[in-house]
C-alpha cells in the first residue's frame, strides 16, 4: 500500500490486520502517521485503542477473538494463549469466578508486563504451541493448571479439574505430572483437589463424597468402579462401592435422577443392584456439604447393616 492510499481504501487496510486488529507499527509501515493512528481512536472516531501500540479498526465492541488477537500482538511473536480461553476452546466449563483477562505465556527473558485486559506470565517452561485457527495455544493440560493456580478457593478448582477429565479427556496422571513439573506458585489447592481426582473422583459431588467418607472410620471404597455379575452382564457403576460388604453409594442429583427418563433409569439401576444382592445407599449432592456429619453417619449405618446382612447370608449357607 502506497503512502496515503489507506485513506481511500479502508478495505485493503483491514486486510492487513488480524480481523481488524493491528499494531501502530504495522500501520506506520503502510503510510499511516502515528499521530493519525491515535487521533482516529478518540471518542467519536472510527478506531479504538485496545492495548499499548495495538488498535482495532472499528469503534464497536471487540469480539473475544479480537481481544485475543490484540493480546498476542501486544505479547510478541513468542507469546501463546493459556488459561481460560484455551479451556473454553476445548469445551470446558470455566468457573464464573474466573477473571476475563487474556492469559499469555511468554519466555522469561521478555520484559513485557501485564496491562489492560492482558495477564502476562513469564516462564522458563514455554510449552510447544498448539496452533488452531491462527491462534497459538498452550496444550490443554498446561492451560487447565495455569487457570487452576489462579484460584485460592477449592470449588472452582474442583469444577475445572473434574471437567477436564470428564469432558476434556485429560488423564489424572497427566494433570499430576504437569503439576509436579510446573511452578509451585498457587499449586497448593490444585494439588489437594487432584489427590481426590487421582482416587477416582470425576465430579465435584464425588470430591465432596470423599470428604464425607474421610469423616468415617470405614475402609476406602472403590470409586467409580464398574460392577458386573458372574455372567459378565453390567450391573452399575456406583460413585463408591464397599466391596467387602457389597454396598453401593450413589450420589443422586434430584434434578437429574427425577426427570421422567432418568428416574426410570435410576429404578432400573437399583433393581439390578437388588438382583445382584448389592445394598445401595443414596445421597443428594447438596447434603454432602449441608449435612456432612449426618451423611457420614448414614453411610456408616448402611455399611454396618450391609455387613450384618452379608454375615447372616453366609451363616445360612454354612
Amino acid at each position: 500500500m502506497r503512502i496515503g492510499e489507506w485513506a481511500r481504501d479502508h478495505e485493503a487496510l483491514h486486510e492487513l490486520s488480524r480481523g481488524g486488529v493491528i499494531t501502530v507499527a504495522r500501520l506506520e509501515e503502510f503510510g499511516v502517521p502515528r499521530r493519525t493512528c491515535y487521533r482516529r481512536c478518540r471518542p467519536g472516531q472510527p478506531w479504538q485503542r485496545l492495548l499499548p501500540g495495538v488498535l482495532l479498526l472499528d469503534s464497536g465492541r471487540p469480539t473475544r477473538r479480537q481481544l485475543v488477537d490484540g493480546a498476542l500482538l501486544y505479547g510478541g511473536p513468542d507469546a501463546i494463549v493459556t488459561g481460560a480461553d484455551v479451556c473454553r476452546y476445548h469445551g470446558l466449563r470455566v468457573p464464573r469466578t474466573a477473571s476475563d483477562l487474556v492469559h499469555l505465556l511468554v519466555p522469561e527473558p521478555c520484559k513485557i508486563a501485564s496491562t489492560g485486559y492482558v495477564l502476562i506470565e513469564r516462564t522458563r517452561r514455554m510449552p510447544p504451541p498448539v496452533l488452531d485457527s491462527g491462534v497459538p495455544m498452550a496444550p490443554l493440560v498446561r492451560a487447565v493448571l495455569d487457570e487452576c493456580r489462579r484460584f485460592s478457593s477449592r470449588d472452582p478448582v474442583r469444577a475445572l479439574l473434574t471437567d477436564s477429565v470428564q469432558k476434556g479427556g485429560l488423564s489424572p496422571a497427566a494433570l499430576a505430572g504437569e503439576l509436579e513439573d510446573g511452578s509451585g506458585r498457587g499449586s497448593a489447592v490444585p494439588r489437594e483437589v487432584l489427590r481426590d481426582v487421582l482416587r477416582g473422583a470425576r465430579s465435584v459431588a464425588e470430591i465432596d463424597a470423599m470428604a464425607v467418607w474421610r469423616r468415617t472410620s470405614l475402609p476406602e471404597p472403590r470409586w467409580n468402579h464398574t460392577l458386573h455379575d458372574p455372567s459378565g452382564s453390567y450391573i452399575g457403576k456406583p460413585d463408591a462401592y464397599f466391596a467387602e460388604v457389597e454396598l453401593a453409594w450413589e450420589i443422586d442429583s434430584y434434578d437429574f435422577h427425577f426427570a421422567k427418563e432418568q428416574y426410570a433409569n435410576t429404578l432400573d439401576r437399583n433393581a439390578r443392584y437388588a438382583a445382584a444382592g448389592i445394598a445401595v445407599v443414596q445421597t443428594l449432592p447438596g447434603r454432602l456439604r449441608s449435612e456432612p456429619r449426618l451423611v457420614a453417619a448414614e453411610v456408616t449405618a448402611a455399611y454396618l447393616a450391609a455387613a450384618a446382612r452379608l454375615e447372616a447370608r453366609r451363616e445360612r449357607h454354612a
